[in-house]
């Protein structure tokens, strides 16, 4: 993706840039907002309101704001309560010195105060009852780690970033060549690690977001291992905010709202098999909470990549359904209709989406029952939490329940854990909701849950002299079809003396197979065979 003194430090349960902010007019004009959805029945959105300031885990929208793009955006006065919250972006190393944070290399820290106001601005926009998340990296500049190997250098450079603002919550934008940069991830990550737990050890709080580029498959290998260098460092991280945009060819023909969806999907199960490698065991619906998205508004750099105002309602109600942790925006700047002066639409713009948005906004969209803060989730701690497996129950299972010494054929379906799977390719031993980082590397498709009152797989039979029933003594031709109990088979090769019951279990040896559904429709429709 593409003022006030410097901060001085928090006194103990006193005062400080976050106090008193819920009862600011843009928290008021929020809860009176709450207030008229709950007049047309919205109890629940209002519900969820009420829990995010009471658990600080209600899943949040914060657009990003490139802070260096001309012309300036102000973000210190939100037009609307859903740009109140936003992520400041980005801050890199310094081209003279890569443990010197700077603003996208133009200013330092002190530079942006005098130059941009930057500290001022922020100071009002919290005044508002908005808050600022602050994003390190990018894809335009060295994000610090890179440059910067002395780890004390590297600790300071962020947590004076922290400091200097006040932040509760940082972002990670890690893309380009720092993702392949395995050294640079082990300093970042063992440096973020190392500043959390001086926060939690001073009563402070600091959640941790990594930002990374994906595709409709998900998270690259690099992504991946960026997450677990994370994770052995000891970061407990908020979360992993993926980039649902500029995917190419590896859209095929979906929809940029379809793509995002697959590539979410995606990382859910990978992020599965990440914390299960780290010995943390989370439910599947902690670690929705621990997914953000970041569309690119209108025209992406991608140019058949256009993500309009409907992908931007379909991924807002995946999002609410999923309960993802975080929707986000690329970026507030770009979050308006092109002027009539900007005609060239395929050409990407730091200043308008490219797209006729009408008096919508994206923001707005990808808002949308999402009624969290950072600020409020910042205080979340991961803890285990996985649910107990389901204990499946033949007399409710629509198919057999799976078992280890069993073998599968591609498009056998099974159930295991209270959910539906079907073969990919022939299976013997793979445990079906085995966490895997890629889907290739499970045979087993997950179709959906159990549905109440589904009843036990019964084989499909056909009719007494449709086909010849089984005869222990007989020998069989490869192609010949007899009944066994009703069941249909069909001989693989010329046999003898087997018994088409064992095919269940051992479908590779046996010599029968059972007849599709197709081909027992197409017996019915014929006569008997003698």
């Amino acid at each position: 993706m593409s003022g006030i003194a410097p901060a001085t430090p928090k006194a103990a349960a006193a005062s400080g840039p976050h106090d008193g902010k819920r009862l600011s007019p843009l928290r008021v004009i929020i809860a009176a907002g709450a207030i008229a959805a709950l007049s047309l029945g919205a109890f629940v959105a209002v519900q969820s309101f009420d829990s995010a300031q009471a658990d600080g885990v209600s899943p949040w929208f914060a657009g990003y704001v490139d802070v260096t793009a001309t012309p300036t955006y102000a973000f210190e006065t939100p037009a609307s309560p859903e740009d109140a919250d936003v992520v400041l972006s980005f801050v890199v190393a310094s081209t003279d010195d890569p443990c010197v944070p700077t603003w996208g290399t133009a200013y330092t820290l002190d530079g942006a105060s005098k130059d941009l106001d930057l500290d001022r601005r922020l100071a009002r926009l919290r005044q508002a009852g908005g808050d600022a998340v602050v994003s390190f990296g990018g894809q335009l500049n060295d994000e610090l780690a890179t440059g910067c190997s002395d780890p004390a250098a590297l600790q300071a450079a962020y947590a004076s970033v922290v400091d200097r603002y006040q932040l509760s919550t940082i972002d990670l934008d890690i893309e380009g060549s720092a993702l392949a940069d395995s050294a640079a991830g082990e300093r970042r990550a063992t440096a973020i690690a190392a500043l959390q737990q001086a926060k939690r050890d001073a009563g402070e709080e600091l959640a941790v977001w990594l930002t990374l580029p994906v595709a409709p498959s998900g998270l690259t290998e690099d992504a991946t291992d960026t997450v677990a260098q994370m994770l052995k460092a000891g970061v407990d991280l908020a979360g992993v905010n993926v980039m649902t945009m500029n995917y190419g060819t590896s859209r095929g023909t979906d929809s940029m709202a379809d793509a995002s969806i697959d590539a979410l999907e995606a990382t859910h199960r990978q992020l599965d098999a990440l914390y299960s490698k780290a010995d943390i065991q989370l439910s599947d619906a902690t670690l929705w909470s621990k997914i953000g998205a970041t569309p690119m508004a209108g025209q992406n750099d991608v140019k058949g990549d256009v993500f309009g105002l409907a992908d931007a309602q379909a991924l807002n109600a995946f999002a609410q359904k999923q309960g993802l942790g975080r929707m986000s925006l690329w970026s507030l700047n770009r979050d308006t209709t092109c002027g009539p002066n900007y005609v060239d639409l395929k050409r990407v713009s730091d200043a308008c989406s490219g797209i006729a948005q009408g008096d919508q906004t994206f923001a707005g969209l990808l808002s949308a029952g999402l009624p969290g803060h950072p600020d409020l989730s910042a205080s979340s701690v991961t803890t285990p939490d996985a649910d107990q497996p389901v204990v499946d129950n033949p007399a409710t299972s629509p198919y057999p329940i799976w078992a280890e010494e069993s073998s599968y054929l591609k498009g056998t379906k099974i159930v295991w854990h209270g959910n539906v799977y079907q073969a990919k390719w022939w299976t013997r031993g793979d445990i079906p909701d085995d966490p895997v980082l890629n889907d290739w590397e499970t045979p087993w498709t997950l179709v959906g849950p159990v549905l109440p009152g589904e009843t036990p797989y019964k084989a499909l039979t056909l009719p007494e002299g449709t086909y010849p029933d089984w005869a222990g003594a007989a020998a069989y031709e490869k192609g010949a079809r007899v009944l066994f109990d009703g069941v249909p088979y069909e001989s693989k090769w010329w046999n003898q003396g087997a018994s088409p019951e064992a095919s269940s279990a051992d479908p590779d040896s046996s010599p029968w197979v059972p007849l599709t559904e197709d081909e027992i429709s197409a017996a019915l429709a014929t006569p008997a065979a003698s």
